[in-house]
């Protein structure tokens, strides 16, 4: 590789997508790649302090714009101190999450504006954008039995499903605006199979990225 290659993965909550990236990245290292494995909010220390706060189950009264300011502020720590330098140092960076989430959590399922979002993480992320983002498509009833079956429900995860399903239609949104860059991978199957998809369509954008 003559420079790094940076992956996100999204879709609603219970997609899969903790499980599928680290497939990915015991895969890729078989492969001969260098990964690295993140997540979003969080990946770094100050990053991982704001991930406390958007997540805990007593913020409940935390404003709509708070959210998005420190998912924000949350997202350009993290670039500085790990996706950056990784993928300066030709890593492949695999990160749960990303500037997606964003756009169709607040931007469309807190009714904020995708434009608004997308002006604060223009900010936040200084252009740096995946290469390659897997959307894991889940329905909204598979993913709310997987989150119970998981049995650990973050303050977002415990959203109404009238909630979840405005994410939802805000990825499809995101699907139809950025079609080269987001790849959908039907992620009912059992993990195996979606991993398998995963990697196939992970190798191919690599090969076309050079």
């Amino acid at each position: 590789m003559k420079h790094g290659f940076f992956i996100t993965l999204e879709g609603n909550d219970g997609a899969g997508k903790t499980t599928v990236a680290l497939g990915l990245k015991k895969e890729l290292e078989r492969r001969g790649y260098e990964v690295v494995y993140t997540r979003e909010p969080g990946g770094s220390k100050i990053a991982e302090k704001i991930r406390d706060i958007l997540l805990n189950d007593t913020q409940e009264s935390m404003d709509a714009r708070t959210e998005a300011l420190l998912f924000a502020a949350s997202r350009r720590q993290h670039l500085k101190q790990i996706v950056i330098p990784a993928l300066e140092e030709n890593k492949v960076v695999l990160c749960d999450r990303f500037v997606d989430s964003s756009l169709a959590y607040q931007g469309v399922a807190r009714e904020l504006g995708l434009e608004e979002v997308w002006k604060i993480n223009q900010f936040a992320i200084e252009n740096c954008m995946p290469q390659l983002t897997l959307f894991l498509k889940v329905s909204i009833e598979t993913g709310q039995r997987r989150m119970n079956i998981r049995g650990e429900k973050n303050r977002l995860d415990r959203e109404q499903d009238s909630f979840h399903q405005k994410v939802r239609e805000g990825y499809d949104l995101l699907i139809q605006k950025f079609p080269e860059r987001i790849q959908v991978i039907d992620a009912e199957p059992d993990p195996q199979t979606v991993l398998e998809s995963c990697v196939k369509t992970v190798l191919k954008g690599m090969e076309a990225h050079g």
